[in-house]
Formats: C-alpha cells, structure tokens, sequence
C-alpha cells in the first residue's frame, strides 16, 4: 500500500456520513438562543414605542430620552409641543420629535411646572 492509499483510508474512516446535521447543531442552537434572548425582545420595545408614540395626545404627561418632563400641548405628524415650565405666568415650550418622548407618566404626576 502507497502512502496516499494510506492517508485517503484513514480520511475516508475519520469523516462519518451522517454526521453533518450533528455538527451544525450548536450553531443553530446558538441563534435560536440569542433571538430569543436578544432579538425577540428588542422587537417588542419597538412595537411598545411605537404604539406609545402613535397614541400621545394633548394634555400627556412625559419624559423624554433627555430626560426632561413636561406636557404636551401640541402634537403634530412627526413633532410634539412640550410645555417645561413657566416663566411670568408665560409657558416655556419645546418643540422636539415624537420619537424622543421614552415614557408617558400618570396623568397628575408633574404638579407644579
């Protein structure tokens, strides 16, 4: 026997047949793991978001991703008006994006602007 006829047997008996599904199973199971883990739940903030975007109105009370609370008195396609303070009895408004507004507070949360 040749030394090729020799290495070709011994990879021929090292490589199994139907062991090919076997060793992608960690891999599958991996992404199974980090959809459900990672993928799945950053879709359902995106949907929560969304959904607490489409339904602001005037009079809500908010926070937005910079951290500012106020009220909302204007809502437009993309914009909203939020009133901050009061300064002489005038209302300090900001104009920002819906998308910035993270979180809608319980109506009578913000007493005094």
């Amino acid at each position: 026997m040749s030394l090729i006829d020799t290495a070709s047997l011994v990879v021929a008996q090292a490589a199994p047949e139907g062991n090919a599904l076997m060793g992608m199973l960690p891999i599958i199971l991996m992404f199974v793991i980090l959809y459900f883990l990672m993928i799945r739940p950053q879709m359902k903030r995106q949907k929560e978001h969304r959904n607490l975007i489409a339904a602001l109105a005037k009079g809500d009370e908010v926070v937005t991703a910079g951290g500012m609370l106020g009220k909302v008195t204007k809502v437009n396609d993309s914009y909203v008006t939020v009133e901050v303070s009061e300064l002489a009895d005038k209302p300090v408004e900001v104009i920002m994006q819906k998308s910035s507004v993270s979180t809608v507070l319980p109506k009578g949360t913000i007493k005094a602007l």
